[in-house]
C-alpha cells in the first residue's frame, strides 16, 4: 500500500471496513477504519480492524468524554505505522461517511503445497468436501484444484465452529500451516463462504481442473477383441465419472455379485480407486472413508441392501460431514428387479453407475442410472464377463496396474464358464504371467468358496491374497490350492448325499430334465449353496449324457435353473409366469439360460409345472452348450 488515502477521488469522507483476512499490507496512514475495541487500559484503548490488524488509540488523542467497553465499535484514523510494525490511531468522527469494503490482496496457496509452508500464513480457496466435528476442533476438508487439505477451527471443545459453513460451499480459508503426525493442516484464522462472482470463479476453476484430471488413462485392451472394443468408450465414461467423484470428495459404495466373476470385477476396481484416492487426497485414511466394497448375494440390487446403503450414507453425512455417495454396481444391476432399489435412491443425490453382463432391461434401468455398460446393449452376450470389462476399467482409472491384473480376466471367464473365442487369448496372457489353466481354475474355486464363507463381508485382504491383486504372492500360491481342495471335498460330500435323489425325465423337445429338492436332499447351511449344488449336478449330467440338459434345484420358495443346449429366456419366463399365475409372486432372473427365481411357497408345484412346460417347448440350440454356471 502507498500513503495515498481512500478519500482520493471520493465525494465525502471514506471509512474503510476491512475484511477479516486483511493484514497490515492492506492499510495506509491517513485512512479511516471501522474498528472494534478489544481492550481498555489506562493509557488508551486497543482496537481490531480485522483478524490480523490491531493497534492503540492513545488516551492523549481523546477529548476526555469518551467511555469505551470491549466490543464497542468506533471509527479510527491511522496516524503512524512504526518501524516495528505497531500501529497508532486516533479517534475519528467524520460527518456522513461513505463506507468502503476492502478485501485482502493475497496470493493463493495451492492445497498440494501447504506442506512446504509450515509455520506460514496461507490462503486457500476451494470447496468444502467434508465437515467433521471432533471432541476438540471442527475439521473442514477443503478441496482446490490440486488437493484436499484439512482445516481445523476451534471454538469450545466439541462445539461446531463456523456453523454457517456447509459441505459444498466454496470458501476462502486463511490460517497457519501446521504439521501433525506426518500430515499437514491449516489452523483456521478466518473461514469465509464465497458468494457471487467469487464463488462462481472458484467453481469454474475447480470444474476445469477436475475435468482435466478426471480424464481416464489411455490404455490398449489386453487382447484384441472387436466385441470388447465396442464397450471401451462406455468404460471410459465410467472411469471418468469415478475419477471425478474421487476428486470431488464423493464417497463410492461398490456393490457386486458375491461370486467369482463379481470379485474379479470389483477387486481390481477397488485397487485402482484406492491408489487414485491416495494420490488425489494425500491422506492414508482417505480411501477407508471414501470407498466401500460390498458383496450382494442376490443377482440383483435388493431393497434390503439399498436400505442399508442409504442408511449408512445418511449417517456418514450426519456424523462425518460427507457427501452422499456414488453407487457403483458391478456384475449386477441391469435388470428390472433392480429398479425398486434404484427408485429409493433416486430420492437422494446418489448417482448410479452400472457395469454388468446379465441380460438387461434398459427401458427400466437406464432412466435411473448415470452410466450403463453391458455387452447385450452392443449385440453381444454374457461371454464378455464383467471381470473382463472391469480389468480394463481399472487400468483406465489408475496407470501401472497391468502386470498385476493380466491373469484376472481368465479367472473371470473360467468362473462364469465363458466360451468366448477370446478366452484362448486370456489364458495365454495369464500363462505368460505365470498362471496355468489348472491353477486359474483353482483360483476360481477358491473365490467361490470364500464368497460363501464370507457371506456379506468383503474380506478385502483375504480376497486380495486369493486373487493376488495387491496381495501376498507367496501366501497366494499356498492358500489357493488349500482352499480349492477344501471346496472340492465339500462339493463331493454334497453330491454324494444329493445325487441319488435327482429325478430325471425327457421333455417334449428332447432335452433331459433333472430335478433335485435341494431343501430336503442336500446339506443345508454349508458349502456348496443350492445354486452351486445345482450347477455341479448339472455339469455332471451334461458330461454323462453329451445331450441338451436342463437342471432345476428347488426349495420351498425358490428354484435355481441351469441349461445347456436349450434356447431358454429366463427373464421372459419370469414375466410370463407372473401373468399366468396371479398370486404366485414370481420374481428373479439372471442370464438367459442360467438364473434363479422366487415364488410364494404355496404355489411351488404350480410354478414348477408351468416352468417345466415352458422349458419343454424351448428350441434346442447347440450354440448355448456350456453356458455360464453362476
Amino acid at each position: 500500500m502507498t500513503d495515498a488515502t481512500a478519500d482520493d477521488g471520493a465525494d465525502g469522507p471514506v471509512v474503510v471496513d476491512l475484511h477479516s483476512s486483511c493484514t497490515t499490507q492492506d492499510v495506509a496512514t491517513g485512512e479511516r477504519y471501522r474498528a472494534t475495541v478489544n481492550g481498555v487500559v489506562e493509557y488508551g484503548v486497543f482496537v481490531d480492524l480485522s483478524e490480523n490488524v490491531s493497534g492503540l488509540v492513545h488516551e492523549s488523542t481523546f477529548d476526555g468524554d469518551e467511555d469505551f467497553d470491549v466490543g464497542d465499535e468506533t471509527v479510527v484514523h491511522l496516524t503512524e505505522i512504526r518501524d516495528n510494525g505497531d500501529l497508532s490511531f486516533e479517534l475519528a468522527d467524520p460527518d456522513d461517511p461513505e463506507t468502503v469494503d476492502r478485501a485482502h490482496d493475497y496470493e493463493r496457496t495451492a492445497a498440494a503445497s501447504v506442506g512446504d509452508r509450515v509455520g506460514d500464513t496461507v490462503h486457500v480457496e476451494g470447496e468444502v468436501v467434508q465437515i467433521k466435528q471432533t471432541a476438540g476442533p471442527t475439521i473442514f476438508r477443503v478441496r482446490d484444484e490440486t488437493n484436499a487439505v484439512p482445516c481445523t477451527a476451534f471454538e469450545d471443545a466439541g462445539v461446531r465452529a463456523h456453523p454457517d459453513v456447509e459441505v459444498g460451499d466454496f470458501v476462502h480459508v486463511n490460517g497457519e500451516v501446521e504439521e501433525r503426525e506426518g500430515t499437514y493442516q491449516i489452523e483456521v484464522g478466518s473461514l469465509d463462504v464465497l458468494d457471487g462472482d467469487e464463488s462462481a470463479d472458484v467453481a469454474r476453476r475447480l470444474d476445469a481442473a477436475f475435468a482435466e484430471q478426471a480424464e481416464p488413462v489411455d490404455t490398449e485392451p489386453l487382447v484384441e477383441w472387436p466385441a470388447l472394443e465396442q464397450m471401451i468408450p462406455g468404460l471410459r465414461d465410467v472411469a471418468r465419472t469415478l475419477r471425478r467423484a474421487v476428486l470431488e470428495g464423493r464417497p463410492i459404495r461398490m456393490r457386486h455379485h458375491a461370486d467369482g466373476d463379481g470379485m474379479c470385477a470389483s477387486v481390481p476396481v477397488q485397487y485402482a480407486l484406492t491408489q487414485f484416492i491416495e494420490d488425489a487426497h494425500h491422506d492414508e485414511d482417505a480411501a477407508r472413508h471414501l470407498l466401500k466394497r460390498l458383496p450382494s448375494k442376490a443377482p440383483y440390487y435388493e431393497m434390503e441392501d439399498a436400505t442399508r446403503d442409504l442408511n449408512f450414507a445418511l449417517e456418514d453425512r450426519a456424523r462425518h460431514g460427507q457427501k452422499l455417495p456414488l453407487l457403483l454396481m458391478l456384475d449386477n444391476g441391469s435388470t428390472e428387479e433392480d429398479t425398486p432399489a434404484y427408485k429409493t435412491l433416486d430420492h437422494y443425490d446418489i448417482p448410479i453407475v452400472v457395469v454388468d453382463h446379465h441380460h438387461p432391461d434398459p427401458e427400466a434401468v437406464d432412466p435411473l442410472v448415470d452410466e450403463h455398460v453391458n455387452p447385450y446393449l452392443h449385440g453381444e452376450d454374457y461371454r464378455i464377463t464383467t471381470g473382463m470389462l472391469c480389468v480394463e476399467l481399472a487400468r483406465m482409472i489408475y496407470p501401472g496396474l497391468t502386470d498385476e491384473l493380466e491373469h484376472v480376466p481368465a479367472v473371470a471367464g473360467l468362473s462364469d464358464r465363458s466360451k468366448a473365442d477370446a478366452m484362448t487369448d486370456y489364458l495365454d496372457l495369464a500363462r505368460d504371467a505365470g498362471y496355468d489353466e489348472e491353477f486359474l481354475q483353482q483360483i476360481s474355486e477358491a473365490l467361490d468358496y470364500e464368497a460363501y464363507m464370507l457371506r456379506y463381508d468383503p474380506g478385502t485382504q483375504l480376497i486380495n491374497d486369493v486373487l493376488n491383486v495387491n496381495g501376498d504372492d507367496e501366501r497366494h500360491r499356498e492358500l489357493v490350492p488349500f482352499l480349492a481342495e477344501r471346496a472340492d471335498e465339500d462339493v463331493a460330500e454334497q453330491l454324494d448325499a444329493a445325487e441319488s435323489h435327482v429325478e430325471h425325465e425327457r421333455v417334449a423337445n428332447g432335452a433331459n430334465l433333472y430335478r433335485i429338492d435341494v431343501e430336503n436332499h442336500a446339506h443345508r447351511f454349508t458349502y456348496p449353496a443350492p445354486g452351486k449344488t445345482t450347477g455341479e449336478i448339472h455339469d455332471r449330467k451334461v458330461e454323462e449324457t453329451g445331450e441338451p440338459v436342463i437342471t432345476i434345484g428347488y426349495g420351498p420358495d425358490f428354484a435355481v435353473l441351469r441349461s445347456d443346449g436349450v434356447r431358454l429366456d429366463i427373464p421372459t419366463m419370469v414375466e410370463d409366469l407372473n401373468d399366468e399365475l396371479p398370486g404366485a409372486g414370481v420374481s428373479g432372473g439372471g442370464h438367459l439360460v442360467v438364473g434363479s427365481i422366487r415364488f410364494v411357497p404355496g404355489m411351488r408345484e404350480e410354478v414348477l409345472d408351468a416352468l417345466i412346460e415352458k422349458m419343454a417347448e424351448a428350441e434346442l440350440d447347440e450354440e448355448l452348450r456350456s453356458a455360464p454356471q453362476r
